[in-house]
């Protein structure tokens, strides 16, 4: 993908609060509960359509449809893979309590009584054969996407998805002979969702938060180089499944898990920039406006974005309820700008504001405050970049 060079352009991750009626209609779905099929197609057909037509208003360049389809950003796989069976576990996976949950232990106690449970993401176990089966609701999804772009007269668009490495990180495999051949055959089913994007005209983002966020789950015990091997493997999977996709139609998002908590045990980007930059995209989407991270922007003074792909870092935070002055998010344009050149710098958010269906990060006037200040904060960058 390429940014523009005239003006700095804007996106955002995904993940957008849905409205109450997606919610509760979701809410069954989620839980298997009865519920008119045909009633929550048309629901979510206006509301995308509603929330496709606010981001054009707004002026967010790239669009798209908050990805109200779905359950959640990675979660969703659940209904668009064949192969899995769910045992029951307890809330947490021995991966899932990394060093933040051990160090802030009360704290986390206290903010899971906030969270209506979703998609389980433990006990998940490949029993069979993975294979895609979502060939009928991604083409929904596209179709919904498209119609309301036509609506609104929004040019570009982008959809996301789970990377290979993301869909539910915690299984245990009792089908395939060993670790890589269920990697990789993740990827293959995966990769037929990315192509379908693709295929359709949109730019496909492929959403990776547990690469980084595996780290604080795994070291300690496991040590650096045992998380490298794990990751490489991932990346490795991941731009197989990416094989024969444009650059200019595909961006990889990373952030350090989204949630709204300390991140003490995140590892730092100069750690993971070289793994990121192997994933063969056209853009590269990261975490850069939370205070754990914003500081990581001096890391583009030695790492290398290679030719032909653009920065798309978070100028806003979704997950504090402060709204960004557009002077601060041009100061952060600007700072990437200097670095890595004014045509390759998008403006984009740290990770979606919602983590899925049920569990927003922010109120929806805050949302689109925020995203207001991506796109007021864009035009000041392009005054001082461009004069």
């Amino acid at each position: 993908m390429s940014g523009s060079v005239d003006r700095v352009l804007t996106t955002h991750v995904g993940s957008l609060v849905r409205p109450a009626d997606v919610v509760s209609q979701m809410r069954a779905v989620i839980h298997g509960e009865p519920y008119d099929k045909a009633a929550f197609q048309e629901t979510l057909r206006r509301a995308i359509e509603e929330v496709v037509n606010e981001q054009t208003r707004l002026g967010i360049d790239i669009v798209n449809d908050g990805e109200f389809g779905k359950s959640g950003w990675s979660a969703y796989v659940l209904e668009r893979l064949e192969g899995f069976e769910h045992r029951a576990v307890g809330r947490h996976s021995p991966r899932q309590i990394g060093v933040d949950r051990k160090r802030f232990a009360e704290f986390y106690a206290e903010e899971d009584l906030k969270q209506e449970k979703g998609a389980t993401q433990s006990g998940w176990v490949i029993t069979r054969p993975i294979r895609y089966v979502g060939q009928r609701a991604i083409s929904q999804d596209i179709q919904n996407l498209q119609t309301a772009m036509r609506a609104s007269g929004a040019e570009k668009g982008f959809m996301a998805v789970v990377a290979p490495g993301s869909v539910l990180p915690d299984h245990t495999n009792e089908y395939y002979s060993d670790e890589v051949t269920s990697v990789f055959a993740i990827a293959e089913a995966m990769r037929e969702e990315y192509r379908a994007i693709v295929d359709a005209g949109l730019t496909v983002q492929v959403d990776d938060a547990w690469m980084p966020a595996m780290y604080e789950r795994m070291v300690p015990p496991a040590t650096l180089a045992d998380y490298y091997a794990w990751a490489e493997l991932r990346v490795e999977a991941l731009n197989r499944a990416l094989h024969g996709i444009p650059l200019e139609r595909s961006r990889y998002h990373v952030c350090w898990g989204s949630w709204n908590g300390p991140h003490t045990g995140d590892i730092p980007l100069s750690e993971i920039v070289h793994l990121i930059l192997k994933v063969r995209v056209g853009g590269y989407a990261i975490e850069a406006a939370n205070p754990r991270h914003e500081h990581e922007w001096r890391v583009w003074k030695t790492a290398k974005l290679p030719v032909e792909r653009v920065l798309i870092p978070g100028v806003v935070s979704h997950a504090t309820n402060v709204v960004e002055h557009p002077e601060l998010v041009a100061d952060r344009v600007v700072r990437f700008a200097n670095l890595v050149g004014r045509e390759r710098v998008i403006a984009g958010t740290d990770c979606g504001f919602a983590q899925g269906a049920l569990y927003r990060r922010v109120h929806p006037s805050i949302m689109w405050a925020k995203l207001q200040s991506v796109v007021d904060g864009a035009r000041i960058a392009t005054k001082r970049l461009w004069g």
